[in-house]
């Protein structure tokens, strides 16, 4: 009996068993991913150059079975960072940070920066990651009081600062690829937890 998915790389087949590590080709894809598991000895590797030799046992071979492993879809994918409106706002987020002791992430940027609005969704999806550990949230630098831009003390944007126990500790300014800054802000999580 065969089974299409939602994922048309993933049919199943009956009558299939598990064999050795060394039989399992994974493939990957943007849902999930697929793992072929074929039913004889061959030792095929993961190798390129054994893909020739793995479709013709694929073509030969009746006794297939693909299984599909989807993401975990019990935890977010991307968290919408929140705003910060004026210095009381930041406040209480500290306050409320110190009790969790936990640090938060603070993004300075501007509507009319084009990299800090292609760095957010990459910082949303960070946040997904990070989600139980610290919150992440943003400045927009334009409208907000200019004295909550001074207490970040911030020049360039986009900005990305890592606050703990009410005062910020590390920074990284994103003035590089998107993929960059969100390594460099990995890293500078990865010191404070």
């Amino acid at each position: 009996m065969s089974v299409l998915a939602a994922n048309p790389q993933i049919i199943c087949r009956e009558n299939s068993m598990w064999v050795h590590q060394r039989e399992q080709i994974p493939q990957s894809s943007n849902v999930g991913w697929c793992l072929f598991v074929l039913n004889s000895s061959s030792g095929f590797g993961i190798e390129h150059k054994k893909w020739p030799e793995l479709q013709r046992k694929l073509r030969s071979s009746r006794d297939i079975r693909v299984h599909g492993f989807w993401p975990d879809l019990s935890r977010p994918s991307t968290i919408e960072m929140e705003p910060i409106n004026d210095c009381e706002h930041l406040d209480q987020i500290l306050d409320h940070a110190l009790q969790l002791s936990q640090p938060i992430i603070i993004d300075w940027m501007a509507t009319w920066c084009r990299k800090c609005i292609f760095l957010k969704p990459k910082l949303e999806k960070l946040a997904a990651e990070y989600h139980n550990k610290l919150k992440f949230y943003y400045v927009d630098v334009n409208d907000v009081p200019k004295s909550l831009v001074k207490r970040g003390n911030i020049s360039k944007m986009p900005t990305i600062q890592l606050w703990k126990d009410g005062e910020m500790k590390a920074e990284v300014i994103g003035g590089h690829e998107a993929w960059l800054v969100v390594e460099e802000v990995k890293e500078m999580i990865q010191n404070f937890l």
